[in-house]
C-alpha cells in the first residue's frame, strides 16, 4: 500500500476522482468564485501570513535537526522551507519539496538522516494539528464533534503503519527508538510544540482570510474547527500539491456545518491559491541553488580535463 501511495499517478488519479466527485456535486461555479475572489491585498496578506508561519517551521527543523545532529543554520533552514513550499505547492506528489530540502541540506554522507529530520519535523507538526482540532471539536458546539473518533482512529492507524513498517527493514527501528531518544527531552518537545502552535496560527488566519475572501461569514468559533479540518486533510497522501483532498474534506464540513459545500469548495481553492502565491519567495533559493549545482559540475568537468 505504502509504495502504491507513492506513485505519482496514483496521487493524480485519486486527486482527479475526489475533485471530479466535488465537481458532480457543486459544479465549477464555487470552483471559479474561490478564484475570482481574490485581490491583491487578500494575496498580500496571505503572503505575510506566511512569514510567522515559515519562520515557526525552520525554527521547527533547526531544533529537530540539531537533536539528530544534522545542525542547519538559520538562512538555510528558512530558505529550505520557503522553496519546499513552493515545491509542495507546484509538483504533483505533494512531498517533494520536503525530500529536497532533507536531501539538499542532509549532512555529508548522511542522506537518511537528513530526510529523517524532515519526516519527524513535519510529523511533530501534524500531531499538534491533530491534537488542536480534537480539543476544539470536544470543546466547542461543533456540528463536527462525532467525527473526533474518526480523527483518533485515523492518526492511530497511521501511527501504527509507520512503526508495523519500521519493523521490516533491519536496524529501522533501533534507529527509530535512537531518534525518539534524542527528541524527548523537555527543551525539543517545548519547542516543537511552540513552533507547532505558531505555524498552525498562521495557517488558520490563512484559512480564515480564505474564507472570508470567499464570502464565508460564518463566527470564528463554528470557522476555525472547519479550517483545521482542510489543514489535516491537505496531508492526506491522496492529493496532487494538497488539491483533492482539501477541497472534498471543505465541501464536507462546510456542509455539515450547515455553510454549504460550495462555500467549502470556494474557501479552500482560494487557499490553495493563496498558499502558492505566498510560496513565491521560494523560487529565489531554487534558483541560487540550481545556479550553485550548475558552477559545480562545471569546476568538475574543467578539472577532469
Amino acid at each position: 500500500m505504502r509504495s502504491l501511495l507513492s506513485r505519482p499517478a496514483v496521487r493524480v488519479a485519486a486527486a482527479a476522482a475526489v475533485l471530479g466527485v466535488v465537481l458532480l456535486q457543486v459544479g465549477h461555479g464555487p470552483f471559479v468564485a474561490g478564484v475570482r475572489s481574490l485581490d491583491a491585498s487578500t494575496l498580500l496578506l496571505g503572503a505575510l501570513l506566511a512569514v510567522p508561519a515559515t519562520l515557526a517551521s525552520a525554527w521547527r527543523w533547526r531544533v529537530v535537526a540539531a537533536a539528530l545532529d544534522a545542525p542547519v543554520d538559520t538562512g538555510r533552514a528558512v530558505a529550505a522551507c520557503y522553496s519546499a513550499q513552493l515545491l509542495n505547492a507546484t509538483l504533483p506528489t505533494g512531498v517533494a519539496g520536503d525530500v529536497h530540502r532533507g536531501l539538499a541540506h542532509a549532512p555529508e554522507g548522511r542522506r537518511l538522516t537528513g530526510l529523517r529530520t524532515v519526516a519527524w519535523e513535519r510529523a511533530a507538526g501534524q500531531v499538534v494539528q491533530v491534537a488542536v482540532l480534537v480539543t476544539l471539536l470536544v470543546l466547542l458546539p461543533s456540528p463536527l464533534r462525532p467525527a473526533v473518533g474518526w480523527f483518533l482512529l485515523v492518526a492511530v492507524l497511521a501511527a501504527g503503519t509507520v512503526v508495523a513498517s519500521s519493523r521490516r527493514w533491519r536496524g529501522a527501528w533501533d534507529v527509530l527508538r535512537d531518534d525518539v531518544r534524542r527528541l524527548r527531552t523537555a527543551r525539543v518537545l517545548s519547542t516543537v510544540v511552540t513552533t507547532s502552535l505558531l505555524a498552525q496560527s498562521a495557517y488558520v488566519a490563512t484559512g480564515v482570510l480564505a474564507a472570508r475572501a470567499a464570502g464565508v461569514t460564518a463566527p470564528l468559533a463554528t470557522l476555525v474547527p472547519l479550517v483545521l479540518v482542510v489543514l489535516v486533510a491537505m496531508a492526506v497522501p491522496l492529493g496532487v500539491a494538497g488539491w483533492g483532498p482539501r477541497e472534498g474534506a471543505a465541501a464536507w464540513s462546510f456542509a455539515a456545518a450547515g455553510l454549504g459545500a460550495g462555500a467549502g469548495v470556494a474557501t479552500a481553492v482560494a487557499y490553495g491559491v493563496i498558499a502558492t502565491v505566498a510560496a513565491l519567495p521560494g523560487l529565489v533559493p531554487l534558483a541560487l541553488l540550481a545556479r550553485g549545482t550548475d558552477r559545480r559540475a562545471l569546476s568538475e568537468e574543467v578539472a577532469r580535463g
